[in-house]
C-alpha cells in the first residue's frame, strides 16, 4: 500500500524590518518606540539619522539604540559604520557592494553587515559572497526610483530558492508586504508605510504583521499577492 507522500514542511513567516524617519529629534521617536514595539515581532529596526557632527550622530544614534534593543530588536545603522561600535548598534545597512567590502573588517564577525543597493542578480550573488548578512531587494534609489513590485517579487523568489543568506523584500504598501512575504523574503522592510499612516503608527505596524503572517493553509498573508482584490487585515 503506497501511502501518500510528506507534505512539505511549512517555512517560517517572515519578520518584520521597521527603518524609522530620517530622524532630527532621538528623544521624541525612543519615547514612542518602546509602545510601537510592544507584543509585535520586529526582529530589527534600521535607524537613519539627519547628518551633523560625529559627535552629535553618535549620542543621537545611542538614544535610540537603546529601547530598539530593550525591545528585543536588533539597531542597526543606515550607513555611519564608524559609529556602530560607539553607539553600540548591532550593525549597519550599506548600499551596494563596495561599500559591504569597505565596511566588512569593522563590522564582521561581530555586528551585522546588511546590504541594498544590488541592481542585478551579480551584484546579489556577490554580496552574499562577500559576506552579506542579508540582501535586500526593491528600495527605492537616489532618484527615488524602484523596481516594478513584480519585478521585487520575482528577484525575491529566485533568491529564495537558491540561497542560503536572508533576503529582504522593502514594501511600500500592504500588498506588496505580502506578495513578498509569499515569494519567500525572510523579512519585510517598512518605513513610509508605517509612519505615514493617518491612523497612528502602530496602527499601521500591527496591519503589516498581520499582512505577511502566514495562514494555516500555508500561504502568507491577508491580501491577495497580486496586489488589487484582497481584503484588507481585519476587514
Amino acid at each position: 500500500m503506497t501511502g501518500k507522500p510528506k507534505p512539505a514542511p511549512q517555512r517560517p513567516a517572515p519578520r518584520l524590518y521597521l527603518a524609522t524617519p530620517v530622524v532630527d529629534d532621538p528623544a521624541a521617536l525612543a519615547a514612542q518606540l518602546p509602545d510601537l514595539l510592544r507584543d509585535i515581532d520586529v526582529a530589527a529596526v534600521l535607524i537613519r539619522l539627519v547628518p551633523r557632527d560625529p559627535r552629535g550622530m553618535t549620542e543621537a544614534a545611542k538614544i535610540l539604540v537603546r529601547p530598539v534593543q530593550a525591545a528585543g530588536a536588533a539597531a542597526l545603522l543606515d550607513g555611519q559604520v564608524d559609529l556602530v561600535a560607539r553607539a553600540g548598534a548591532d550593525g549597519a545597512h550599506l548600499t551596494g557592494v563596495a561599500a559591504l567590502t569597505a565596511a566588512a573588517p569593522q563590522l564582521k564577525p561581530d555586528r551585522i553587515a546588511g546590504v541594498g543597493g544590488l541592481p542585478s542578480r551579480h551584484d546579489a550573488m556577490t554580496a552574499g559572497e562577500a559576506g552579506a548578512d542579508y540582501v535586500l531587494f526593491g528600495e527605492p534609489d537616489a532618484q527615488g526610483r524602484r523596481p516594478a513590485p513584480d519585478a521585487i517579487t520575482e528577484r525575491l523568489q529566485w533568491w529564495a530558492e537558491l540561497f542560503e543568506v536572508p533576503c529582504v523584500g522593502f514594501a511600500t504598501t500592504l500588498a506588496e508586504a505580502a506578495a513578498f512575504a509569499g515569494a519567500g523574503a525572510d523579512f519585510i522592510l517598512v518605513g513610509d508605510l508605517i509612519w505615514n499612516d493617518a491612523r497612528g503608527a502602530r496602527t499601521a505596524l500591527v496591519d503589516a504583521r498581520d499582512a505577511i503572517g502566514q495562514n494555516p493553509d500555508g500561504t502568507f498573508g491577508t491580501i491577495t499577492p497580486a496586489g488589487g482584490s484582497g481584503a484588507q487585515p481585519g476587514a
